[in-house]
């Protein structure tokens, strides 16, 4: 039996950033030698216009939903299976307890291959997948695709399965035959946990991953990195920090590969001058940091705990004792970025960048703390910066509560024809949703306007320290300003050309 697994692309462009997607070896692994399967980039690769299988896969994030649901719909038309919905426990019209038995109807005439959606879409709203596929998969891999193929098999596949999200961490073949031929950047993808030990509440890691973090054994994990291809790695974990014990015991292990590596990274690490040291001499050359906002009343409701404890390491000598005439959220601001800065310039001292991300839009932001996150990102030369407008992800806290409180711009902002990437997806309250909007998109683009990238990479030594770094710091921020110029504005899906120039 044949199978094709798709990587679905957001919009129809190409872009230039794409990474391995560690589900394809994954998946690999998973299928019996006797399934033939071919796997498809749509970031990277154009989609045939017909596929000979019996199982179309996809691999589906929110933002690529919509399209997604437009290829499963486009395939249909051409022959492929359409599941005839029928009554509950109907055993006479093909569908017993949930089972599918073959009862479907042909649109054109070709070979019927079945339509199965996963990822982390699928997972957190499967019933909206099936209104586009026979069947859904419903958190990890491992433990449900297995299932399903034997399922298929036997003739009596479900329309739903669900994985405990349970199983071990498993080693991943960086030089998988699945990613023969396909050009991605010359980056190696590690992982060496999943979940993450905070609860922020606009992440989805949490509402997938809701029972902590299972980590990889590190045997494996320096196994991948001395096996990859690729001299520059990127840990995808959401937190390799999960605690000291551990990653240690990782930096240890990696440092006599002599491979170098960024990761993400929580901000508590910032003042351990001990576990900097070691993840420098070990590779580490840039840690992804989510500092999300400069006001700490935000960072309280998104349960940012770990950059308020930075918020609360001391009183600064330059803010105590100011005047009382002087506006108290402006003495807050100062007193904050001071805090922020410190970490920053700790981090900076033991050679390693920045990738910085900010999320904006929360209750106390304005237009104006929009304009002072960009000049503090510029002012710290940070390596890397994301502006992001608040993004109400399924499945989170955040959306059940923007939900409740009528918020969303939206009901569904990823099946909109209306929406486009980067606008405001719910109505902020302390600032209008074109203000967000644009006031993000001018962040974004000032910040990686030619100009500000050479300001940025001579104005902090860390960036330019050697001729690696500054080759890193260079292309990272080139194609960050491609992709930024590609995206802002474009439709999901939907028309291929269509495209709101603001």
């Amino acid at each position: 039996m044949r199978i094709a697994f798709i990587k679905v692309n957001m919009m129809y462009s190409k872009g230039k950033d794409a990474l391995k997607p560690l589900v394809f070896p994954i998946v690999e692994a998973l299928t019996p030698a006797d399934w033939e399967i071919v796997f498809y980039d749509e970031r990277i690769e154009t989609l045939p216009d017909d596929i000979d299988a019996d199982i179309i896969a996809f691999s589906v994030e929110t933002f690529a939903a919509r399209h997604a649901y437009e290829l499963a719909d486009r395939y249909r038309k051409k022959g492929v299976r359409s599941y005839v919905k029928e009554p509950e426990n109907s055993e006479e019209n093909g569908r017993v307890n949930g089972q599918l038995h073959g009862e479907y109807e042909e649109a054109g005439g070709g070979r019927m291959p079945r339509i199965v959606m996963g990822g982390f879409h699928a997972s957190a709203m499967p019933e909206e997948i099936l209104e586009h596929a026979d069947t859904v998969l419903v958190g990890d891999a491992e433990d449900t695709w297995p299932l399903y193929l034997r399922d298929v098999k036997n003739g009596c596949e479900k329309r739903r399965y669900d994985s405990d999200n349970k199983c071990p961490v498993a080693y991943v073949n960086n030089n998988a035959g699945c990613f023969a031929g396909k050009k991605y950047l010359k980056l190696g993808m590690i992982q060496a946990s999943r979940g993450c030990r905070f609860n922020c509440d606009f992440c989805s890691i949490k509402s997938l991953y809701p029972s902590g973090v299972r980590q990889k054994d590190i045997e494996d994990v320096v196994r991948e990195i001395r096996d990859s291809h690729e001299r520059l790695l990127f840990f995808i974990d959401d937190n390799l920090f999960v605690n000291e014990k551990t990653v240690r015991e990782l930096f240890e292990a990696v440092r006599p590969l002599k491979k170098r590596w960024a990761c993400q990274i929580s901000m508590d690490i910032a003042f351990n001058d001990e576990l900097l040291k070691l993840m420098h001499d070990a590779g580490c050359i840039m840690v992804l940091i989510g500092f999300e906002s400069l006001d700490e009343r935000n960072l309280k409701i998104m349960h940012k705990s770990a950059n308020i404890q930075v918020m609360h390491s001391g009183v600064n000598e330059k803010t105590a004792g100011r005047p009382e005439k002087d506006n108290i959220d402006d003495r807050r601001y100062k007193e904050n970025e001071l805090k922020y800065e410190a970490a920053i310039n700790n981090i900076y001292k033991h050679g390693i960048m920045i990738y910085a991300m900010f999320v904006l839009g929360y209750d106390h932001d304005t237009a104006g703390s929009i304009e002072r996150t960009y000049e503090f990102a510029m002012r710290n030369n940070l390596a890397v910066a994301n502006f992001n407008p608040l993004m109400i992800l399924p499945g989170t806290e955040l959306f059940k509560r923007m939900s409740a409180e009528r918020q969303l711009r939206y009901e569904k902002w990823w099946l909109d024809p209306g929406y486009r990437y980067g606008d405001a997806m719910f109505y902020p309250r302390s600032m209008s949703c074109e203000e967000l909007t644009e006031g993000c998109k001018r962040a974004r683009y000032d910040f990686n306007s030619f100009r500000n990238i050479m300001k940025r990479l001579t104005g902090a030594g860390v960036n330019h320290r050697s001729l690696f770094n500054t080759v890193v710091f260079l292309l990272v921020n080139l194609i960050s300003r491609t992709e930024i110029h590609r995206k802002q504005g474009t439709e999901l899906g939907g028309n291929r050309t269509e495209k709101r120039y603001h």
